[in-house]
């Protein structure tokens, strides 16, 4: 019988990675699942309630990982917790895997099989394993809660015997999961909204949910997509035109939400310090790209600033703030990407390590990196085996930049702001 551990996460991280729905499910394939008393309690899942799904309960969170054979997480875990794992255990996560590659490399020595679900390719069979695009939709929604519960003014218009209440308006940055889903929300409460990103396929995304779209339209820009979705680095030229466009539109907006990052690199500076001056008293900005360094100059992570009566919101991990929702979709991310390396005969994990999705995510195996990119930045060379060789020549690849939002990628290719599948455009 395989046998599944869940520690509970660190006090900042309110979301886990099973839910009572999710353990019945991998009970019926024959697993065995121990979480940690009071894992679940942040989002609202009692220790009864995994207990009636069919969960036992572990008084530590070594007692919950020290037998498994897999390992579910949020975030990476620390160093003690995995040398607290036997040797060969696969551990499931949002690893983090472009910070701290020592601490990375660290683990993986320990003789864990390390899997970072960010990495998850963009195949079809892998939509509802999409952690990013899972976690950034309801990151777009809380943003936009967030904004209009500090913004002191009402969203919508209204007409009442007194007057007009005029409606706020609300820009966003980056169409992609988080930034559409900002944009449905916004309007969904009244706003007058509009967005802007550096794909033309957004244009249309964004209009079908009733707002409208932001951007210097010139021939360049119709050409900024390529074949497989990634949006190509724009001329000095065009970016100038476009952010004095921006700088222009953003001094009449009540509400600014940013959701650009690019995977592995420091989040693009979209916002200036002049522009946030440009903007009224009482506006505000969410900055979802703050941990990454943020997309407006003065954001700062964890924090709101506040400048000449315009506030930064810095807010971090905003779908912590809807634990119940993200740790639901969240676990189900993690038992669609589990239940292929399940051998429902023998009851074991039997992992392909030829299959595309567990090469897309596996970041270490016997003790080694097996991820080209991560082996980089650490410093040495990926392992070679069968699994690695052929990302280890599609990381060698050169690919075009993109300006993305977290969790937005095509259905062929990774991370953010690129094309989606038919059907998919949240």
């Amino acid at each position: 019988m395989i046998t599944i551990g869940v520690p509970a996460e660190g006090e900042d991280e309110p979301r886990i990675g099973v839910s009572p729905e999710t353990v019945k499910k991998l009970v019926k394939l024959g697993a065995s699942v121990k979480v940690r008393s009071g894992a679940g309690l942040r989002s609202h899942f009692s220790d009864a309630d995994y207990t009636a799904a069919g969960a036992s309960i572990a008084t530590s969170d070594a007692d919950a990982v020290k037998h498994a054979d897999v390992v579910l997480t949020v975030r990476r875990p620390q160093g003690p917790l995995v040398k607290s794992m036997k040797k060969g255990a696969a551990l499931i996560g949002m690893l983090d895997p472009f910070s701290d590659a020592p601490g990375l490399d660290a683990l993986a020595k320990t003789g864990v099989s390390l899997f970072a679900m960010e990495l998850m390719p963009r195949i079809s069979r892998a939509q509802s394993m999409d952690v990013l695009s899972s976690q950034a939709n309801l990151a777009g929604y809380k943003a936009v809660v967030d904004a209009a519960a500090a913004f002191e003014r009402a969203l919508p218009m209204m007409m009442t015997a007194a007057g007009t209440v005029p409606a706020a308006r609300v820009f966003v940055m980056g169409a992609g999961v988080a930034g559409l889903q900002a944009v449905a929300t916004a309007r969904r409460l009244g706003a007058i909204v509009t967005a802007t990103d550096v794909r033309p396929a957004a244009k249309e995304q964004v209009a079908s949910l009733g707002a409208k779209f932001i951007a210097v339209e010139d021939e360049e820009f119709k050409q900024a997509e390529t074949a497989g979705g990634y949006a190509k680095e724009m001329s000095d030229a065009y970016k100038e035109k476009q952010a004095a466009l921006v700088a222009e539109h953003m001094k009449n907006q009540d509400i600014v939400i940013t959701t650009a990052l690019i995977p592995g690199r420091p989040a693009p500076r979209l916002i200036s310090k002049a522009m946030i001056e440009s903007m009224r008293p009482g506006s505000i900005i969410v900055d979802l790209a703050v941990e990454r360094g943020g997309n407006a100059e003065l954001a700062r992570p964890g924090e709101i600033v506040e400048h000449k009566g315009v506030r930064i919101m810095g807010k971090l991990n905003l779908p912590g703030g809807v634990p119940v929702n993200a740790s639901s979709l969240y676990a189900r991310n993690l038992l669609a990407f589990l239940e292929p390396l399940i051998d429902k005969t023998k009851q074991a994990l039997a992992i392909n390590w030829d299959d595309d999705l567990v090469k897309g995510t596996a970041l270490a195996r016997d003790g080694q990196i097996v991820n080209a990119m991560i082996a980089e930045r650490i410093g040495g060379g990926a392992a070679k085996t069968k699994a690695t060789e052929e990302p280890a020549k599609a990381a060698r690849a050169p690919k075009p930049a993109a300006l993305k939002a977290p969790g937005n990628k095509p259905a062929a290719d990774k991370n953010g702001g690129n094309k989606r599948p038919k059907g998919g455009k949240a």
